[in-house]
């Protein structure tokens, strides 16, 4: 009974170390470093083949994580590595100073798949070091339901129009005073880049303990195409991101392959127009008759031998005069010759 005992005791408590240790985690070589030099991350109990992103973030802590997003990080020197088959990374991390003072972390996240991130706290050595801005009190927003995207490309986007979509979510206010007109960022970002961040304002009221539906137009830059992430920030706290899926405009491709064979055709028309008009026009050949020719169809009487069947000296021949025939013109009549009979 005692065994049985201590058995279902440690049951829990070994739950309880087993799901500390599926917790992702980061380590540091050192605590301090300055600009130029590099530190060595090491992370545990990640997803099995994840692809992450190291960044140093500025005005964060571990406890309270980044909260500007990575607006507050290096993005230009960060670093992408994959976790392996047990959720285990390595990588060398350049020391370079965030947009914004200290305290700073070691920020590590997913960039594709579930969402994780875990935060080492680190010094830059020479960065200036601020006190952390103080957390809105009063009224406090919360998401209630998914976000999701709404809307759909039209031909115009077809042809590289900027895509535009509609976020729309319910939040509610869990805070003790009004929220009243609230502003929102939305943030854009493809790929492994930072979001590039718009601000925009909701007009309206939430009172403590009321919720509302926030609808917020997100659009892109002309002829984008790709993966992007929509993500939704309010106070300092990213509330919602979903992801975007935008088809390539193949209708622009299809313009520029039909211009390649169009504008080929119209210069090679335009020069064999030119090259018509430049050149010298024909000449008849010296030795043919002045007047019209017969048409083709008219028979033309061959050459008589009978005078050279009695003698070869030619015979005295009397011209008799043609009378031609009724459709003939008088300069292209032809006198033929008769022969006189023998002697």
């Amino acid at each position: 009974m005692l065994v049985l005992v201590v058995a279902l005791l440690a049951a829990p408590l070994g739950g309880g170390s087993a799901l500390a240790a599926d917790r992702p985690t980061v380590k540091l070589s050192k605590a301090q470093a300055g600009t130029g030099g590099s530190v060595t991350v090491t992370g545990d109990g990640w997803r099995a083949k994840a692809i992450l992103m190291v960044l140093i973030c500025g005005r964060s802590t571990p406890s309270r994580g980044v909260p500007g997003g990575t607006d507050s990080c290096a993005n230009a020197d960060g670093r992408a590595v994959t976790a392996d088959d047990k959720g285990s990374f390595r990588r060398e991390l350049p020391v370079s100073e965030p947009p914004v003072p200290c305290p700073c972390v070691v920020h590590v996240s997913t960039i594709t798949g579930p969402k994780a991130a875990a935060d080492a706290a680190f010094q830059v050595a020479g960065h200036s070091v601020e006190p952390l801005p103080r957390e809105a009190a009063g009224g406090r927003l919360s998401l209630l339901t998914d976000a999701r995207l709404t809307g759909s490309d039209g031909l115009l986007t077809w042809f590289g129009a900027p895509p535009a979509r509609e976020l729309v979510l319910t939040v509610g206010n869990v805070g003790t005073s009004p929220v009243r007109n609230p502003v929102f960022q939305v943030g854009t970002s493809h790929g492994v880049f930072a979001p590039r961040r718009e601000e925009q304002r909701w007009r309206g009221t939430i009172r403590p303990g009321g919720r509302a539906r926030i609808t917020l137009p997100v659009d892109l830059a002309a002829g984008a195409h790709g993966d992007y992430t929509v993500s939704l920030t309010y106070g300092g706290r990213v509330l919602a991101e979903r992801p975007w899926t935008v088809g390539r405009p193949w209708g622009v491709t299809l313009f520029w392959l039909m211009l390649c064979l169009v504008v080929p055709a119209v210069l090679f028309r335009t020069g064999m127009a030119v090259v018509d008009r430049v050149r010298p026009a024909r000449t008849a050949p010296e030795g043919r008759g002045r007047g019209r020719l017969l048409p083709a169809w008219v028979p033309r009487p061959g050459p008589s031998n009978a005078a050279h069947a009695h003698s070869r000296t030619p015979s005295p021949v009397r011209t008799v005069p043609d009378p031609g025939l009724p459709w003939f013109t008088p300069d292209t009549r032809r006198d033929t010759t008769v022969p006189d009979p023998p002697a």
